[in-house]
């Protein structure tokens, strides 16, 4: 936090300081009573050095915050090199002390994590959104090398929004903004519950002041009734546990009031309404004792039906487990979490307490494998392009409602609500990912937008050879998936947008007898930097884009004015640029009028090889029809819009083509007909399934080439036993 230079602190100041610094070393004694503490106290010294005369906003010596954020540390029983890193996290900061001189005096380690903590607070978060994505990917980036950073970093802030009184009311909600939107679901995602609970309350304070003053006064008003409920229904659980021969301490608490604010926000209704309003909390020694002391719960009250969690044998993806049962006593609804005392820990501190860091020893790879969404975090946020993107799916991720699937051997693969089978395939792997077609849940074949549940047993059905489609993105709901899907799109439509500039150039080239291996590569460099392109692939791909056209790039790469000698008659730029992008409507031609805008009527989807016939409507460019579409027997009254088309012939379009599949309903008749439809070489775009009259009926979306295709493909899908009937619909 800003901070001003004043006369050196007073000496009674200090004397406050030192003391609380003791404090500091005896809490980390107690909690690591094997660790080496050298190292501490010299960093306080040289801390206290180079901050001699700042002080905060609040008028307290700057060192003041340094050793508070040591001590959230400390309490969470951090090694003393992250707490070292903490007393020393501001100094290259702000007195631009360098980073080689932390090196030398504390270690390479102590230097490593300053430099990342040094490195996030420089970032300038909730700057525009572009700006703000890309610092917050920085930030997360940071927990590559060592997730101390940004715990560090989470101390930091939480130790800056206890004393965010201070400061200015614009510095508030900027500050207030950036915690709620960043760090605090950082924290919740690394199990750090703790901090996060704190970040989340002190935030809303600020920026929803009078809603949070009039949550607070609701929950006070009620708070002796809450604490006599509170107290009666701990006393009932202490002594049936005792009964039951259950060690457990029992604890009693109310909801935290920016969690009640976020429940009441998504479903308004009495505050007394709040199923988890009210808690107990139990903490026994083993898992056994943690079904136990369920047990013991469920015979003094019944359970409410739907309200029952288990996280220890599903745990969180952030490590949390404990087990979560709702009841009623005497009408008022409250909570019931039981876990281990290892348990409650990982959910105070969540990954914290597993980087059990000591100097000279590695981390242990069962670490590695606690922090897994950490590690899959990384890889799709390198992959990320657009910074919007990378901000929304990361708001996205950060905070789901979990939904726990299966393989059909058992593995558990956790999504967040709303998931679908594309997601759950890419959990698996991104090659599953880009080559499912269908799914089969519990059993039941289901389409790829199905939506998951909890508990659902999901196997992927893949096709060899398919490859994601653009319309998956509509309704995934992973950020892995997403991510997965824009960077095949992202990589193959380039591509291919390269191989069109370069069939553009060349035919140019042909058309005014121009050799370009004539040109050099200087003159082609030249012209790729003046349409702002790196390299002549760049230059090829925006020319593919139809960003500018070929005549314009051989004009700036020869110095000839190619305008006096017309090219051959051929369609225009655009049909061209569509054609060799493979652009369906390319492969129809308008008879004498090349450069026309067509598209294909909805209403019967033509393909080549079917008879077609052409009208101008207003405004849309002409509309094609299959000549035996029964809107065609309206229109042909109005000769004069009637227009001669043809197709092409020269096009390598994929025209989609949707089939009605009428079959038996029994195992294996689905993969069947699928292998059929791979084995001619087309695409299937989606697959959906329902059962009409006992039998299934099967809604094929194909990439067809051409009418001879799609009639192959029929003739073999009728020769599939079990298929009763197949036939085309007109509408997609």
């Amino acid at each position: 936090m800003a901070q001003e230079r004043l006369p050196l602190i007073s000496r009674a100041a200090r004397r406050a300081l030192d003391a609380r610094f003791a404090e500091l070393l005896e809490k980390l004694r107690q909690a690591r009573p094997g660790d080496t503490l050298d190292l501490v106290p010299r960093a306080y010294d040289f801390a206290a050095e180079q901050h001699g005369s700042q002080v905060r906003q609040s008028g307290e010596p700057f060192l003041t915050h340094p050793v508070e954020v040591a001590h959230i540390l400390a309490d969470m029983k951090l090694d003393a090199t992250t707490v070292c890193a903490a007393l020393l996290h501001d100094v290259v900061e702000d007195t631009k002390i360098p980073i080689e001189q932390i090196a030398e005096k504390f270690g390479s380690e102590v230097a490593r994590l300053v430099s990342g903590a040094t490195k996030i607070s420089r970032l300038e978060f909730l700057s525009p959104e572009s700006r703000q994505a890309e610092n917050d990917r920085k930030m997360l980036l940071a927990m590559v090398d060592d997730v101390r950073v940004v715990v560090v970093k989470l101390a930091d802030r939480l130790h800056n929004m206890r004393t965010l009184h201070f400061l200015p009311p614009d510095s508030q909600e900027r500050i207030a903004r950036e915690t709620l939107e960043i760090y605090a679901p950082i924290a919740h995602r690394l199990g750090m519950g703790r901090i996060r609970d704190e970040l989340e309350d002190l935030a809303f304070s600020y920026l929803e002041h009078a809603e949070f003053l009039e949550l607070q006064q609701q929950v006070a008003s009620k708070s002796k009734q809450h604490e006599k409920f509170l107290h009666g229904v701990q006393e009932i659980i202490r002594k049936k546990l005792v009964e039951a021969g259950v060690p457990a301490e029992v604890e009693g608490r109310v909801k935290r009031l920016f969690s009640i604010h976020h429940k009441l926000s998504r479903q308004p209704r009495p505050l007394d309404q709040i199923y988890d309003l009210l808690a107990i909390r139990v903490i026994t020694d083993t898992v056994r004792n943690c079904y136990a002391a369920l047990g013991v719960v469920h015979q003094v009250w019944r359970p409410v039906p739907g309200r029952f969690k288990d996280y220890i044998s599903m745990p969180r993806p952030n490590l949390y487990q404990s087990l979560h049962t709702t009841v009623i006593h005497q009408g008022q609804p409250f909570e019931v979490q039981i876990r281990t005392q290892d348990m409650h820990v990982i959910a105070e501190q969540g990954v914290a307490a597993h980087w059990k860091y000591k100097e000279g020893k590695e981390t242990p790879e069962g670490d590695d494998q606690r922090i897994l969404w950490m590690r899959q975090l990384i890889e799709w946020v390198k992959e990320m392009q657009e910074p919007g993107e990378f901000l929304s799916t990361l708001r996205i991720d950060l905070y789901p409602e979990e939904v726990y699937t299966f393989t059909p051997k058992g593995k558990v693969i956790v999504l967040p609500r709303g998931a679908t089978p594309v997601d759950f395939a890419y959990a698996i792997h991104t090659e599953v990912g880009h080559a499912c077609v269908l799914a089969r849940v519990n059993g039941q074949v289901a389409p790829l937008r199905h939506v998951l549940s909890n508990g659902d047993v999901v196997e992927i059905i893949t096709q060899k050879g398919h490859v994601p489609s653009r319309d998956w993105l509509t309704f995934v709901r992973t950020s892995r998936a997403r991510s997965k899907i824009r960077h095949w799109l992202n990589v193959h439509e380039r591509q291919q947008a390269t191989a069109v500039g370069r069939r553009l150039m060349e035919k140019e080239a042909r058309q005014f007898g121009i050799s370009l291996k004539k040109i050099s590569g200087e003159d082609w460099q030249r012209v790729a930097s003046d349409y702002g392109c790196g390299k002549i692939e760049d230059l090829y791909a925006e020319l593919g884009y139809g960003k500018f056209s070929a005549r314009q790039v051989l004009v700036k790469a020869t110095g000839q004015d190619l305008g006096e000698k017309p090219p051959e008659k051929e369609p225009g730029f655009v049909g061209s640029v569509k054609r060799a992008l493979g652009i369906s409507e390319a492969a129809i031609s308008v008879k004498g009028h090349g450069d026309l805008m067509v598209y294909r009527a909805k209403c019967c989807n033509p393909i080549p090889g079917d008879e077609i016939v052409g009208y101008v409507t207003r405004g849309r460019g002409v509309a094609i029809h299959n000549l035996s579409c029964p809107n065609v027997q309206n229109l042909l009254y109005e000769t004069e819009r009637r227009i001669p088309v043809e197709w092409s012939g020269t096009s390598e379009a994929k025209f989609p083509v949707r089939l009605v599949i009428r079959c038996e309903d029994r195992p294996g008749l689905l993969a069947a007909i699928t292998a059929v439809i791979s084995d001619a070489k087309c695409n299937i775009r989606t697959l959906e399934t329902h059962t009409d009259n006992l039998h299934a009926v099967i809604t094929a979306s194909l990439e067809i080439a051409d009418r001879r295709q799609l009639e192959r493909i029929l003739a073999s899908v009728k020769k599939v036993s079990g298929v009763l009937d197949v036939e085309r619909s007109s509408r997609l």
